[in-house]
This record gives structure tokens, C-alpha cells and sequence, in this order.
């Protein structure tokens, strides 16, 4: 034991009093563990509070000076006499590092008085840190032979004080170790051999896997902390004295060496980490001896220099004898170091717990760094080298941070040389590693290895390792962007000083363009990826200035070609259009790219502060100079589109917005560039810039929005001109000039219609009439047709989106319905057309109108004129569901990636999403009500067939209309399924050659066990439940006479496939559905012993099966043995029943709660007059017998649920 610090004390009380104090808490040490030490590790709320504790027998031999110590360096009050208050070292961890220290001296003091009994606290330490709950205490041993001693090794049981305890020779002690009998039985064993010169092996066995080191949240990592500051506080105060005593550090490393290596994970823990500790505070020691060392040696030159009359031979001998002493600690301290290493990380560095390799690895590390003339060699090297193999990801992020450390520091590297040539190709590798810390890392590793030494990475290496500038994680692009910044700056020679000031600025721009083409070539030669903004947001860290210099960057854009000074190809230039255009989004918004993942997701008001000034940087130098720009590129199609999106991000707020020669400027070259080309990505670019331009109430949103309607007249005046000479009455004639002519024009208005509202110029009157000619009367080309079925399309979508600002009457409300159903009658004509194109165009088209019609039907106004009901025909409705299944649902196999096909791969996935997007289209269609909820019958067949395909949007479909009508959507599973189940009798009937389109039974059952696992909450979708079977027992019985030739239904096989819903429900349900099931067959002769009746037999005992704990094949296998020991008497009763003449009797199923063996006639007449399906909506949540969706496996009825009588 060891005093407390805090404790005062204004005088010692009398020695007779000390001694009586002593006797009477002397047995006080067994009770100590539980109540104190035990519940440190265990009760969070009491652990940093100090609690008083009694004496144990070793507080008896501390001296009264150390409590005088220890009561003195706390300060306090010496105004009054208090009692002295003691606390084990393992408690002194929860009071800091002041406390520590003071209480870590009084351990000393009483360590110089009695060592063994000091020691023997110390012991105790590491046992209670390793989670044991027992306490150390030693009687004295005279001779080692006695062999009283040896009787003295029992365990014994005192019931008394409710404890148990073991003693055990442990020369010169006997050591006692008690521990509670809580109802855990936390069993220990712990042997303690004793040799001459101390402790040769500690070894504890323990169940517990909680001790501290390991406990989650803020304690473990506290505790970790100061745990290893107590040794490291322990070693720093010793350094001075007793750790040079022989007695101490041998009996400590004797201690920790055996520790570290017994199999329990507890001990094992905990003794390697304070050993590892042990030996990094051994290496400060060592370092302090070495810098003494150093100056001592200075100290002695200088008088070696000195005359003989000045100099002094005592001193000189004085100080050859402290240099002396202090290289004999050292090699005592390095002697301790090689015991600690060689004893404990050679066997724990490769332990089976990460967490013991991993302290091993970083501690290591910390050796190589601080006293790299003992430790940093191959031969300590190489265990760092073996360990970057762990298979555990945290012990390889040990090694790679403790590589950094020691390539960060150039006057290791050369001791580093063999290393890195033995390992480098692993380094290189772990770049790929699958943890993301452990490729970071491991890349910003070998960034400083390229820095530091040039010629370790070869060529091959740089280029593997900076293609990771397009990795998916962005902080491993963004080192990797660093690696290439730093090479691309080697290669660049830094402009001459000699050069004057007038030509620094020309000199800035030689060097940029000098970086920019280094950067543009490894741009072309990269094949991995095209994508440049990837590119820069990884340079953007590292490189942001060079990115961010976008006035050097458009001069050399706009410098003549045949300068010398550029030298920059034609795809150069436009490389680098993009480069300008990427480093623009950068700046405005962020590092945020599809794909890219680990980018910060909030941004400081600093970094607010630097995009905003950022942004307006480059919105006033390009707002002039981008019209130069479009003007010198405007006959590259490819680079005028890269340019057109620059003023997407311009802010309005900035002071050149208001410069209206540059606005008007930039309009006028942007229109001219629209009226030489029609590329997709240019009008594209140019609608939503002019979206961009045309918002807000600035200056140039005005002229933006006169710009943007002044083309729109041009184009529509250019349109009507041409289709007036083109379609005359019903046929349209045109020449390949003038089509192509009607082509662009409808490009650019469609591109500008998906963006702005052009609806007061009246497009549908327009361009409606080309839907009315026939193809086969000389139609439009289907290029054309596709067009104008986009355009039309956006006209009705904003004529619906804008109705409760342009519907003022009822006029109005009328004429956007007749637009609305011509529209759909135009699109379903083309329907049928033979391009396959112009099909989906107007198949997509309807969809999204009916979609954003029923839409706004739902969010209208009734106090407002609005949209009015518009219902497709039955037609369109048909012709719809015929569309998808027959372009949806195509191809022999279920599995896209098995379907032989010879397209290529991305033609292959470009033709799925398209398909996918159908079938998109049409599941709006019934989850907005459009189509009628059954019409998703016949999707729903293909859930299981293409289910690696459509899965994901079947299944969501499933979903939606299950919330919208439950009832509704449960009928729609049953009737996909019968309809399935009557395709496949009929093709059986016909005898014919199998359809395609026609499931096999296997196949119709495993899609009913998918639809019934969709069903999660019994309780909540019990009625959808009931009424599958419901139908499905109509579906098969209903309408079935029997005669000596159809002696069972013709459907009857469908029971099999309804049984897969038979486990979703309730118990007092499936007696009701059993109940429901007798009443249709109580008419109907049944013999059990048939074969034809099987599928009745199995989906009977589907329904039975919850009473007896079975499923149905187990069940229809018992049915028939009249002889069970163990069945209930319940259960005997239904075998009774299957033997009867007419089993299915409708008060088969009835029991009554006195009687079970006795049927209840009167409750059978009254089931069978009531509503056969009378659902309760709200049953009472008590009666239910579920317990979180799984069903009772009693063999008695549960008299208190409620059933559902049908």
C-alpha cells in the first residue's frame, strides 16, 4: 500500500496508536480486491473519485518518513490531525500525473526501506491492470527446503467472510492471492516461482475477457493513456537510483517477460504493452546517459587543452570517472534493453492478438527513431519489413507510420538504403491495399521516399503509381496528386534570378506553361481514365495556385499559334480548354464529383470565404476574355461546348456583372456559335448556361433573357417557314438538305424547351401536324419524328407544370386536356411504328405526361383553376402493357450477364438502361393510379425470370402500391399467379411445343414463396394475407361440379403453390382459412388415398402444421399414421379426423375450450352463417398471439386470440 498523496496530517498520532490501527486492519487486505481494486475496473462511476481504504499488512513496514513525504508534497490542511489514507498503485492511475509522480517518490522511499514489501505492491499493480479482481499479500520465508512450506500450497474456503483464496510458495514470500465468490466464478490460478534473484514466471489463468485495456469508449482509451504514463513515470524517477540497484529492474523484467508470454489474452495484453513502454522509457534513459556522456567528453577536451599550470588533475580524474560510470549505466541500460527486447518482442511481435502486434510494431518504430545508433539496422529492420504482410490492417498502418517517421528524417536515410531496396515493391503494392488509412498512408510514404531520394523510384514505378490520381478515394488521389506535383516540378527549372523585373512576368508565364505542358502530356499518355475534372481535384490541394491562374491560362489559350513560346498542338489546347473549364467548377463548387468519395462534406467560413473570393476572381477575368476564347475556338465543336459551361458558374454578385459591353459581348458570340453548330453537348451546355444567365433580377439576366427569346423567334420562324414548304396536306416531301435543315432547328429547340418554358410560341400547333402523316404515306424521317415527339412532350409538361398560372378559365383548362389527349392519341399511333426509336421516344413521352398530369391532379388548387381529369382509353392503356412486356422482357434467360448476345459489353448495358427506364415509366404509371393496379399482374410475373435486371424496380413497385391499397395489391399477387398457373394448364392441355413466355410449376411456386417473403409484419398486412387465400380457395374450388370423369377441380394443383402463404399467417387465421377450406370441399366426395388429391393433402397440412411445430411436408408424411407416442390429444383428434369418411367437415377444425376431443355443432351452424370473410380492422393488440413475427409452436389452441371467421 501506498499513502495518499492528498492526505494531511499536522502530527503523527502516538506509536501505540499507530500499532493498534495496524493490528486491527491488518486482515484487512483480503477484503481490499473486491470492494476496491475489482470495481476500478468495472464501475466507471467511481473511478476517478478516491475512496479511504484500510491498511494492509504491507503498509506495516513503510516508515513513517515516506507518509511524511507523501503528505507534504500534496500539501493540504496542518491544521487539524487526520489519519493517514492509503491507495494501491493501481489507483494512483486515476489521479493524473501530479499525483502520480508524488505518490510514485513515496514508492521509492519505502522501496530504499523495505524493498520486498514495495515490490510486492508493484506485483499487484500489473495483476490488478490486467482485470484480475485478487490482491497480492507475502508471509515471509526463512528457508526454501522447509517443508512446512510446501503443506501451506492449499486452496481453502472461508463461507464466513464469503471468500476464497490460494496460497503459494513464492520464495522469499508465500503469496497469497484471495479473490470473492461472486456468481461470475472467476477462476484464477496464478504460480509464482521465485529464484535467487526474484521472479521467474508469473502466470495467471482468468475467464474474463473485460479488463481495461480492451473496455470500450472513453475508459479504455483513458485508461491506455495513463497506463503507459505510469511506467514511463515510474522509469524517469528511478533513473537516479534504484533502477541501477541489480534488485529492482531484474525482478520487474523477470515479472513483465513471463507475464507477456502466459495464455491468458489478459496478462498477455497488458505485460506486453508495459514492457514495450518499459523499454521506450529505457531508451530516454539511455539517450540522457549519452548526451551526458557527450558533454562530459567536451568537458574533458577542453581541460586536455588547457596548460599544464591551468590544469587540473583531480578534475580531470573526476571527470574520467563520471564518464566511466555513466558508460556503465548505459551498458547496463542497453543490457536491460536486449533482455526486455530478446524476452518479450521477439515472441509477442508475431502474437496472435493484432493488438499486442500492433504496440509492438509502433513501439519499435519509436526505438529506431529516438536511439537509432542501437536499434536502427537490419537486423531490427527486418521485423518492421515482415510485418507490412500482416494480414490485419491496423498492425500495417502501425509500420507505414513508423517508415514515415523514420524517411522524414535525413540523417536516417542512410542507414535505411538495404531496406529500401528489399522492401520497396511491398511498399508499392500496399498502395492498393483494401483499407483505404492503410493506401493513404502507405502513398504518402512513398511521396516522401521520392523527395528525399530520387533515384529509389523508377520510371515503371511513377507511372503505376500516379495513375492513382484517378482512385474513387480522394484522399489517396490527392496524395498521389501531390507525387505528381512534386515530379512535374523537378522537371521544371526554376526561371533565372538574373533576370530583370520588366520580364518576371513573362518569365511566370514560361515556367506555368512549362508545368502545364508537362501536366498535358501525362494527361494524353494516361489511358486510364479521360475524365480531367478527376485530374484536378486531385492537383487542387497541392496545385491550386498553378490551377487557379486562369489569367496565364487563357493567354496561352489565346496566344497565336505560330509563337514560339507556347509550342501547344491542337489537342493541347484542348486539354487544356478543359483543364480551365475543370479548375472553374473546382473553385465554385467544391471537390464534391460523382464517384469520388472521402471529400469533405462541410466547409469552414475560411473556406467559404476562399470560393467566394475565388469565384469572383474568375468570373471578372473571364467574363471579358471568354468571347475572345469562343471566337478563336468557335470551329471545334468539342472545345466551344467545354467554354459554353464556364458562365454556368459565374456570380452575378461580382462588380463586372454590371459591365454590359462584356455581357453583350459574351451573347452575341454564344449565338453565333448556336448558329453553326447543333451538336447534343453544345445545346446542352448553352441551354443551361442561359438558364444560368437568365435567373435572378441582375443586369445581365435581362439582356440574357432578350438574347435567349430573340433566338428562339429565329429558330421558330426558321421552322415554320420550312415545314410550310415541306408538308403539304398529308404527305411530307423534303430534300436531304432541307431536313437536315429541320433537323438542327428541332435539336436546338428541343435542347432549349428541356430548360426554358417557350410555350408562348405555341410549338404544339406547330409541329403537331407532322404526327398526323402516315409513315406509310410518305411520313417523316424517324430522326424528325423523334424530335418532335421530345419537343411536344416538353410543351405538355410545362403547359401542366405552369397551370396554376396560365389556367384562368375554364376555356383554357379544356384546351390544355384536348392538347393533352392529342397528344397521347398522336404518340399512341406511334406506338406501332417500325423505328424502334420513335416507339420508346413515344412510349416515354406518354409516360411522363400521364405521370406529371396525375401529379398535378393531386397537388391542384380547388380554390384555383386547374388541370382537369383526363383518363388514357382503354387502348392506350392495353397498348402500353403490350409496349413493355414485349421491349422490356426479352431474351431466353433470367440472367442479362449468361444471355449470349453478340453486341459488345457497353452496347450490351446501354441497351439495359434503356429497358430499365421503360419499365420505370410504366411502374409510375400504376403507382400514380393512372393504370389500374392489376395491369402490374403482368410485370409482376417477371420478377423472379429477370430478376438481376428489373429486380430492384418490381420489387419497389410492389412496395408503393402495397402503401397506397393493400387489399388491392395482395389481389394483384394472386392474380398474377393464377394467370400464370392457367398459361401453364393450357400449354400442358394443348400438348404443344413450350412457349417461352410460359413458366414452369417450379418456377410459379418459388415466385409465390418470393412474393410471400415481401410480407415482414403479419399483424400489419394480415387481412392481404387472408385474402390470397381467400381467393386462391375460390379460384380452385368455385364453379367446380364433380362427375365421374372430372372427379377433382381442374386447378387443384394451384393449392400447392398457394400453401407458400400459409406460414405468413396467424394462427387463429389459419384455422378460419382451414375452416373456409372444408366448407368448399364438404361437397365433394375426397378420398385421401388417392393421388390426385395431394396437392389438397399438402396444403391442408400447411394450414395444421402450426399446431403441431411442423411445416407441411412433415406433416402430410405423419398424417397417415394412426399411432404417434409423442402427439398431444389435440393432435390425435386430426389424425382421428383424416380417417373419416369425410374429413373436410366444416366442424373439423372447431374445439371447444372445456372439451378438445369433442366437436361443437352449434358452432359450426353459426361459422357457416356468418360473412364468410368479416375481418376485424383493429383486433385487439392483446389477443395476438405473435411474438415478433414468428408463429406459436404450441400444440394447444389459444383460446384468447382473436379469429377471423370466414
Amino acid at each position: 500500500m501506498i499513502t495518499e498523496p492528498t492526505a494531511t496530517a499536522a502530527s503523527r498520532p502516538s506509536e501505540q496508536n499507530k500499532s493498534s490501527h495496524d493490528e486491527a486492519n491488518s486482515s484487512g487486505a483480503v477484503n481490499h480486491s473486491e470492494d476496491e481494486s475489482g470495481n476500478e475496473n468495472r464501475q466507471k462511476s467511481v473511478r476517478r473519485r478516491k475512496r479511504a481504504h484500510k491498511s494492509s499488512e504491507n503498509v506495516k513496514r513503510k516508515s513513517a518518513k515516506a507518509s511524511r513525504s507523501s503528505v507534504s508534497r500534496a500539501g493540504g490542511s496542518h491544521s487539524k490531525q487526520r489519519h493517514v489514507e492509503a491507495v494501491t498503485l493501481f489507483e494512483v492511475v486515476t489521479m493524473g500525473r501530479s499525483a502520480m509522480q508524488a505518490v510514485i517518490d513515496d514508492w521509492i522511499e519505502a522501496y530504499v526501506t523495505d524493498r520486498d514489501s514495495s515490490l510486492l505492491d508493484l506485483i499487484s499493480f500489473f495483476i490488478q491492470c490486467s482485470g484480475c479482481k485478487g490482491v497480492v499479500t507475502a508471509e515471509m520465508c526463512q528457508n526454501k527446503e522447509d517443508s512446512d512450506v510446501m503443506s501451506k500450497m492449499v486452496e481453502e474456503l472461508d463461507e464466513v467472510s464469503n471468500l476464497q483464496y490460494k496460497k503459494f510458495l513464492a520464495f522469499p514470500w508465500i503469496l497469497t492471492v484471495t479473490w470473492p465468490m461472486d456468481t461470475e466464478q472467476k477462476q484464477m490460478d496464478i504460480r509464482c516461482f521465485i529464484s535467487d534473484v526474484g521472479i521467474s514466471e508469473v502466470a495467471l489463468q482468468c475467464d474474463s475477457v473485460e479488463y481495461p485495456l480492451i473496455q470500450s469508449g472513453a475508459y479504455g482509451r483513458w485508461f491506455h493513456s495513463e497506463f503507459c504514463e505510469f511506467v514511463s513515470v515510474l522509469v524517469v524517477q528511478c533513473q537516479h537510483s534504484v533502477i541501477f540497484d541489480g534488485y529492482l529492474m531484474n525482478t520487474l523484467m523477470s515479472l513483465l517477460t513471463e507475464l507477456s508470454d502466459s495464455y491468458v489474452r489478459a496478462f498477455r495484453h497488458t505485460c506486453t504493452l508495459a514492457a514495450m513502454k518499459l523499454l521506450s522509457s529505457l531508451v530516454g534513459v539511455a539517450l540522457s546517459l549519452s548526451v551526458g556522456i557527450e558533454n562530459s567528453q567536451k568537458l574533458y577536451k577542453v581541460q586536455k587543452t588547457k596548460t599544464m599550470r591551468q590544469r587540473s588533475t583531480p578534475q580531470l580524474e573526476r571527470i574520467q570517472k563520471k564518464i566511466t560510470e555513466l558508460q556503465e549505466k548505459r551498458v547496463e541500460v542497453e543490457s536491460m534493453m536486449d533482455i526486455i527486447f530478446k524476452g518479450v518482442f521477439l515472441k509477442r511481435y508475431r502474437d496472435v492478438l493484432p493488438e499486442i502486434r500492433s504496440i509492438c510494431v509502433e513501439e519499435l518504430g519509436l526505438w529506431m527513431k529516438l536511439y537509432s545508433s542501437a536499434f536502427l539496422n537490419d537486423s531490427y529492420l527486418k521485423y518492421m519489413g515482415w510485418m507490412m504482410y500482416d494480414k490485419i490492417p491496423e498492425v500495417r498502418l502501425k509500420c507505414v507510420l513508423a517508415l514515415q517517421g523514420l524517411y522524414g528524417d535525413p540523417l536516417l536515410l542512410s542507414k535505411l538504403d538495404l531496406f529500401t531496396s528489399r522492401f520497396k515493391d511491398r511498399m508499392i503494392s500496399m498502395t492498393l491495399d483494401k483499407d483505404n488509412e492503410v493506401a493513404v498512408q502507405t502513398m504518402k510514404l512513398l511521396v516522401l521516399i521520392s523527395k528525399t531520394s530520387e533515384d529509389v523510384l523508377s520510371p515503371e514505378d511513377y507511372k503505376q503509381l500516379l495513375q492513382f490520381v484517378y482512385s474513387s478515394q480522394r484522399p489517396l488521389a490527392a496524395t498521389a496528386g501531390e507525387l505528381l506535383f512534386s515530379k512535374l516540378l523537378n522537371t521544371v527549372a526554376p526561371a533565372s534570378d538574373t533576370q530583370d523585373e520588366l520580364n518576371e512576368e513573362e518569365a511566370h508565364t514560361q515556367q506555368t506553361s512549362a508545368r502545364l505542358k508537362a501536366l498535358l502530356q501525362f494527361y494524353q499518355q494516361s489511358e486510364l481514365h479521360k475524365h480531367v475534372v478527376y485530374l484536378v481535384d486531385s492537383l487542387w490541394d497541392c496545385a491550386g495556385a498553378l490551377l487557379k491562374d486562369w489569367a496565364t491560362l487563357t493567354s496561352i489559350l489565346l496566344q497565336n499559334p505560330s509563337s514560339h513560346s507556347t509550342g501547344l498542338t491542337l489537342a493541347e489546347q484542348a486539354a487544356l480548354v478543359e483543364i480551365l473549364v475543370a479548375s472553374v467548377r473546382q473553385a465554385s463548387e467544391g471537390p464534391a464529383l460523382p464517384g469520388r468519395s472521402g471529400a469533405k462534406k462541410a466547409m469552414s467560413a475560411k473556406e467559404k470565404k476562399i470560393q467566394t473570393d475565388d469565384c469572383a476572381k474568375f468570373t471578372e477575368h473571364l467574363l471579358c476574355v471568354l468571347p475572345q476564347l469562343l471566337s478563336k475556338f468557335s470551329s471545334s465543336q468539342d472545345t466551344v461546348a467545354s467554354l459554353m459551361r464556364i458562365p454556368q458558374y459565374f456570380l452575378p454578385e461580382c462588380c463586372e456583372a454590371e459591365n454590359t459591353q462584356a455581357v453583350s459581348s459574351l451573347l452575341a458570340e454564344m449565338g453565333t456559335v448556336l448558329n453553326l453548330h447543333s451538336g447534343p453537348a453544345l445545346l446542352e451546355a448553352a441551354a443551361r448556361t442561359y438558364l444560368s444567365l437568365c435567373g435572378g433580377e441582375t443586369t445581365w439576366c435581362s439582356m440574357a433573357r432578350a438574347a435567349r427569346d430573340s433566338l428562339v423567334q429565329t429558330w421558330v420562324d426558321q421552322l415554320t417557314v420550312l415545314l410550310e414548304d415541306s408538308l403539304k396536306g398529308d404527305c411530307f416531301s423534303a430534300d436531304e438538305e432541307k431536313i437536315g435543315d429541320i433537323l438542327a432547328t428541332l435539336k436546338k429547340l428541343r435542347a432549349f424547351h428541356n430548360c426554358h418554358d417557350l410555350s408562348q410560341w405555341s410549338l404544339f400547333e406547330v409541329l403537331s401536324p407532322l404526327l398526323s402523316v402516315e409513315s406509310s404515306q410518305g411520313g417523316a424521317p424517324p430522326e424528325v419524328l423523334r424530335e418532335v415527339l421530345q419537343c411536344l412532350c416538353y410543351f405538355t409538361l410545362w403547359s401542366l407544370n405552369t397551370s396554376g398560372e396560365t389556367l384562368t378559365s375554364r376555356e383554357k383548362a379544356v384546351a390544355q386536356r384536348l392538347q393533352l389527349r392529342l397528344f397521347c392519341e398522336r404518340s399512341h399511333r406511334c406506338l406501332s411504328h417500325s423505328d424502334h426509336s420513335v416507339r420508346q421516344q413515344a412510349f416515354l413521352g406518354v409516360c411522363d405526361v400521364l405521370s406529371a398530369h396525375s401529379y398535378q391532379l393531386h397537388v391542384w388548387d380547388p380554390t384555383s383553376f386547374g388541370p382537369l381529369l383526363y383518363t388514357p382509353s382503354p387502348k392506350l392503356q392495353r397498348a402500353l402493357l403490350t409496349f413493355v412486356c414485349a421491349q422490356v422482357f426479352i431474351g431466353p434467360d433470367c440472367d442479362s450477364q449468361s444471355r449470349v448476345s453478340e453486341t459488345s459489353e457497353v452496347e450490351r448495358l446501354e441497351d439495359l438502361h434503356k429497358r430499365r427506364n421503360l419499365l420505370a415509366a410504366f411502374s409510375k404509371l400504376i403507382v400514380h393510379g393512372v393504370l389500374e393496379m392489376s395491369m402490374a399482374a403482368e410485370v409482376f410475373m417477371y420478377y423472379m425470370k429477370y430478376y438481376n435486371d428489373f429486380g430492384d424496380i418490381i420489387k419497389e413497385t410492389m412496395y408503393r402500391i402495397r402503401q397506397i391499397d393493400k387489399i388491392e395489391s395482395a389481389r394483384t399477387l394472386v392474380l398474377c399467379l393464377q394467370q400464370l398457373f392457367v398459361r401453364l394448364k393450357k400449354e400442358q392441355e394443348s400438348g404443344g411445343r413450350a412457349h417461352p413466355g410460359v413458366q414452369t410449376f417450379t418456377s410459379i411456386k418459388e415466385l409465390a414463396r418470393r412474393f410471400a417473403l415481401t410480407f415482414g409484419d403479419l399483424v400489419k398486412f394480415r387481412e392481404c394475407i387472408v385474402v390470397i387465400h381467400r381467393n386462391g380457395i375460390e379460384f380452385v374450388f368455385q364453379e367446380f361440379s364433380q362427375t365421374p370423369d372430372t372427379p377433382t377441380p381442374p386447378y387443384l394443383s394451384y393449392l400447392t403453390i398457394l400453401s407458400e402463404f400459409s406460414s405468413k399467417l396467424l394462427k387463429p387465421d389459419k384455422k378460419t382459412v382451414f375452416s373456409y377450406l372444408q366448407k368448399h370441399t364438404a361437397e365433394h366426395i375426397i378420398d385421401l388415398r388417392e393421388e390426385c388429391w395431394q396437392p389438397l393433402i399438402y396444403y391442408r397440412a400447411s394450414l395444421l402444421a402450426v399446431a403441431e411445430g411442423e411445416d407441411a411436408v412433415s406433416y402430410v408424411s405423419s398424417d397417415r399414421k394412426p399411432h404417434l407416442p409423442n402427439r398431444s390429444p389435440f393432435s390425435k383428434q386430426k389424425l382421428e379426423g383424416s380417417k373419416s369418411p369425410c374429413p373436410f367437415s366444416p366442424g373439423d377444425s372447431k374445439v371447444s375450450k372445456g372439451h378438445r376431443s369433442n366437436f361443437s355443432p352449434s358452432h359450426q351452424e353459426r361459422t357457416t352463417e356468418m360473412d364468410p370473410f368479416s375481418i376485424p380492422l383493429e383486433p385487439p393488440a392483446r389477443r395476438l398471439n405473435t411474438e415478433g413475427s414468428v408463429l406459436s409452436t404450441s400444440n394447444e389452441v389459444d383460446d384468447d386470440a382473436v379469429e377471423i371467421e370466414l
